[in-house]
């Protein structure tokens, strides 16, 4: 599918658009679509991924918040057009919508990356896997291990749900235009049976945690646990960044009975 005229990247909309023919290989063979599978593809922009995709299954779902370039690429018989912001699609309707697994790929907006990765955190039980190209500062903090500089929020709630890999590194000019920073895709395949938990629970206890990262935790989650009553036992005398995933999903478990 060839646009008719040259689409201008809108700042506003994070848009980098993939040109290196090499770097979309790769990506499309870490992904390995076969024929017939259901994926959707955030971001589509100059359907650079999605043709070398669409190609393969025979079908293909983007959702596209730019006008312009949705109707683009309506004109492609082949492609089912969700013309909307990510953050406001329903992908648990989506899923239902088809009877295959639903595989959800994409170059992500690096201005919204996080708030979608949290989006989907919710629907991590209706997904098969996904295929992201974000900000590769962001997936090291995704697959960061305990006691390092790069282990954070992001990490704990992502690692309790997926189990996460960089898969490919990809250069500033592989885009057009050049981002000023190093991009990296990511593969994130949900767990199949994660431990049981209060996700916002989870998620507001390990905010508390990191919101005062450089001091030990007796001053922020303590002061958290302490004014819910809670009477159990968590070695406090730590950082946040010194404690395992399954720690934090254990405390959340039993601050969620207290």
């Amino acid at each position: 599918m060839k646009p008719s005229a040259p689409h201008q990247a809108r700042k506003r909309f994070g848009q980098h658009f993939l040109s290196d023919r090499g770097i979309i290989e790769a990506i499309v063979q870490a992904i390995a679509p076969q024929p017939g599978q259901f994926v959707v593809e955030i971001g589509p922009g100059l359907a650079a991924l999605t043709q070398p995709l669409v190609e393969r299954l025979g079908q293909l779902t983007v959702i596209e918040l730019d006008r312009d370039l949705a109707l683009r690429l309506r004109l492609h018989p082949q492609l089912q057009v969700i013309e909307s912001d990510v953050l406001r699609v329903d992908f648990r309707a989506l899923a239902a919508s088809r009877p295959e697994p639903m595989r959800v790929v994409g170059n992500l907006p690096y201005n919204i990356s996080t708030p979608i990765l949290f989006h989907l955190l919710d629907v991590a039980d209706v997904v098969q896997d996904q295929h992201f190209m974000l900000q590769k500062e962001v997936i090291d903090r995704m697959v960061a291990q305990p006691c390092t500089a790069d282990y954070s929020r992001l990490s704990v709630m992502l690692q309790w749900r997926y189990a996460m890999e960089d898969v490919l590194f990809v250069p500033p000019g592989s885009f057009e235009p050049p981002p000023r920073v190093d991009s990296a895709v990511v593969r994130m395949v949900p767990l199949a049976q994660p431990p049981q938990v209060d996700a916002g629970l989870l998620e507001e206890l390990v905010k508390v945690a990191f919101s005062q990262r450089r001091k030990l935790l007796r001053h922020s989650l303590g002061r958290w646990l302490e004014q819910r009553g809670f009477a159990g036992s968590f070695d406090l005398q730590r950082r946040a960044e010194e404690v395992p995933v399954a720690e934090y999903v254990a405390l959340a478990q039993a601050a969620a009975v207290q």
